[in-house]
């Protein structure tokens, strides 16, 4: 298979492709055919977990090791998509702040509420 087909694959079997599958895709094929078999092999097979569980281990692995907002958007719409509500999802990342701290879950939040667009209450000015 040619990598603009393995593209395709990973697209239609995963529901959207990020940067790292477009670029390795060109640039070493070898080796994005090489971690998309490790993932599969762990992740996307029917195990012991459920694909819920195993997107919330993925937005909170993710945020705890600072990785990629692109990566937490996409596992945070799988963990949606999955049947999570956008509360179950905050409540996972909250398990963080004591964990990986504040910094690391409101790195978390700020691609929660890109992802759910959810909105806070705005205080009423009162005038003194």
């Amino acid at each position: 298979m040619e990598a603009a087909q393995y593209i395709e694959e990973i697209a239609r079997r995963r529901g959207s492709v990020s940067t790292f599958h477009k670029v390795m895709a060109k640039h070493d094929f070898d080796v994005l055919r090489a971690t998309d078999d490790l993932t599969k092999a762990i992740a996307l097979r029917e195990r012991t977990l459920d694909p819920a569980t195993k997107e919330l281990l993925f937005v909170m692995c993710l945020v705890a090791v600072r990785g990629d907002r692109q990566d937490v958007a996409m596992h945070v719409r799988g963990a949606l998509r999955a049947g999570v509500s956008p509360a179950g999802v905050l409540e996972a990342l909250e398990l963080l702040i004591p964990l990986a701290g504040v910094p690391a879950f409101k790195e978390g939040l700020d691609v929660w509420i890109e992802v759910t667009e959810a909105e806070g209450l705005e205080p009423v000015a009162r005038s003194a």
